[in-house]
């Protein structure tokens, strides 16, 4: 297992860490797994066995009974194994059982350590904006975490690229703790990402956290143009991610089994993510050890240039604007944080102008 920098800290992660999206099954969740204690210690020591130092979880998850059962799970285990959890989503019926006041954020808090029986988490998550609580108190709110030691870094989840950079502005002129991470749904199918979260997290040393990133399963191979695979959440009717263009789907799955010959077809997909710029660790989910032990086999995987150029070919996103212009006449002066989306790029009919 390869262990990486989380962004600019010198805290280091696991290249794979552990999804517990399927523990409990409670309500709306029941859909996608439902692994009691017992199960979830299986998957769970399946992880630890090949190097995975994170896990991840968060609050919404089967409302709370995801974190219990790791809380359970692992009382008996490592107890320097990394927790990174997220708060903000609807929780429960009263007027602030959701958003990213003070008063939420350190109540879920609160409420996460003693689920997890913990006394910090180590990676603390906003999951999705607030556009109606001040930044100024999100961002006061997860300094005093830091400081009292509940929580040991924090990052956002699924923020526009000018919010993310609205935190780390606020914490600035604060003079207080900033974003150390941000989670994001990042895949071969779904590339937006590269527009401006990815160049943001270069150039503002964000470790990137990647959820789904095998698509629901859509990148496995198991599934195709006549249908998706039995027992499947898409064969239940699961539509997230949303997929735009499903013959380009199909062609993307198409050069990844090429390129995998006997290996898992899942495993070229994640370790295309892993050679991407700022990736800290990429979070996968399964439900049996069999799964788990088949994607974190992804970690000894080093795609050559030619593989990593064939997959780009089938699903490089397209340059809009401003970049096709920045692409004709500002690459002499491109940053790093730039060739996280222009690398490889050709715009038709104007490249040669610079």
């Amino acid at each position: 297992m390869q262990y990486r920098y989380l962004g600019r800290s010198g805290l280091k992660v696991s290249a794979l860490s552990m999804g517990t999206f399927t523990f409990g099954g409670r309500g709306f969740f029941a859909r996608l797994g439902a692994q009691d204690e017992a199960e979830a210690g299986r998957l769970v020591d399946t992880c630890l066995d090949r190097g995975v130092n994170l896990i991840d979880t968060a609050n919404m998850y089967s409302t709370g009974l995801s974190e219990e059962i790791v809380g359970a799970v692992m009382k008996d285990r490592d107890p320097d194994t990394l927790i990174s959890t997220k708060a903000r989503m609807r929780i429960g019926d009263g007027p602030n059982d959701e958003g990213m006041s003070r008063w939420h954020l350190i109540r879920e808090c609160e409420r996460s350590l003693k689920r997890l029986g913990r006394d910090h988490i180590d990676i603390y998550l906003i999951h999705e904006a607030d556009g109606q609580t001040p930044m100024e108190e999100v961002l006061a709110a997860l300094d005093r975490l830091v400081q009292d030691g509940k929580v040991r870094y924090f990052g956002c989840s699924n923020w526009s690229a000018w919010q993310v950079m609205k935190g780390l502005m606020a914490s600035g002129a604060g003079g207080l703790e900033r974003f150390t991470a941000q989670q994001i749904h990042y895949t071969l199918e779904a590339r937006e990402a590269e527009y401006e979260l990815l160049p943001l997290s270069v150039d503002q040393g964000l470790g990137v956290m990647v959820w789904s990133p095998l698509a629901a399963g859509l990148l496995t191979g198991k599934h195709g143009p006549k249908g998706f695979a039995e027992g499947s959440r898409q064969a239940q009717g699961w539509t997230e991610p949303p997929v735009r263009d499903w013959d380009r789907l199909w062609g993307i799955v198409d050069v990844l089994r090429d390129i995998a010959g006997d290996r898992p077809i899942a495993q070229v997909a994640l370790a295309w993510l892993l050679q991407r710029p700022a990736i800290a660790t990429v979070v996968v989910g399964g439900r049996t050890e069999a799964q788990f032990g088949e994607t974190l086999g992804a970690s000894d995987i080093v795609l050559t240039e030619a593989e990593i150029a064939q997959l780009d070919a089938v699903s490089r996103p397209p340059l809009i604007y401003p970049y096709w212009h920045q692409h004709q006449f500002a690459k002499p002066r491109f940053a790093d944080a730039d060739w996280a989306l222009h690398a490889g790029q050709m715009v038709d009919g104007l490249d040669g102008y610079v």
